[in-house]
């Protein structure tokens, strides 16, 4: 994940950006406990505390700790933020107290300080910083793949949803298509059997128009005959 280095801020900035954080119970002075080897499932962004609560969820560190001192000097915006590093819900904090000249150094998961380191050398308090953001690295690497994988699984379900309505649409369209393919055959065989049905009911017309056609010509015939026999019958008696 990207490291996010800030230019040194005083005043209220600092106030805003960390002073909301709460004190891990198990938080100690310089030489604190290591980092656990389970990391707690970060959020997708990391939200900077705000001015307010200061104190543990579980308990409140020891007023003679370097957490507690760190802490009031917050709320009396006695230190400057020089630089902070965001690594999922885990974070990387240098400040200095600039009137004694004193640089702390802070490790801190969501809202709970986990490590702060007090120290007058610039020199060790940036090496401390630098090893604390290395931490912050490693123990997000696991919220942050599981976060890659979720939206990898939504992402996938969104594929497989609209494969399913494809599939649904396509196993539709082929029902519809095979019914209208049987109402088409039904339809053609239908239509089939009506046009044999006509060509026989065409062919039986067709030989009575013939059979009515002959008996008209035979009857006109005769009748030229009967016309020619009165005309002559005619001619005879004028004589």
């Amino acid at each position: 994940m990207k490291v996010n280095v800030r230019n040194a801020v005083r005043g209220l900035g600092l106030g805003m950006l960390i002073a909301g954080l709460s004190i891990n119970a198990l938080a100690q002075s310089s030489t604190a406990s290591p980092a656990p080897t389970t990391a707690v499932p970060a959020s997708t962004t990391a939200v900077k505390p705000a001015l307010g609560n200061t104190t543990s969820a579980t308990s409140s560190p020891s007023a003679n700790s370097t957490i507690s001192e760190l802490q009031q000097l917050m709320q009396s915006q006695g230190v400057s933020e020089l630089r902070t590093t965001y690594n999922g819900n885990y974070g990387a904090s240098l400040l200095f107290k600039s009137d004694s000249r004193t640089y702390f150094v802070a490790l801190f998961q969501q809202k709970n300080f986990w490590r702060v380191v007090k120290t007058t050398s610039d020199t060790q308090a940036e090496q401390i910083y630098k090893s604390f953001v290395g931490q912050t690295e490693k123990l997000a690497e696991v919220d942050i793949r599981r976060i890659r994988l979720e939206a990898e699984k939504t992402y996938t379900e969104q594929l497989i949803a609209a494969q399913e309505t494809r599939l649904n649409a396509l196993q539709n369209d082929l029902v519809v298509q095979q019914q209208q393919e049987q109402n088409v055959t039904v339809q053609q065989d239908q239509a089939r059997q009506q046009a044999q049905l006509l060509s026989t009911k065409q062919q039986a017309a067709r030989g009575e128009l013939r059979g009515l056609q002959n008996r008209i010509r035979t009857l006109e015939a005769q009748q030229i005959v009967l016309d020619n026999s009165n005309f002559g019958d005619t001619k005879s008696g004028k004589k």
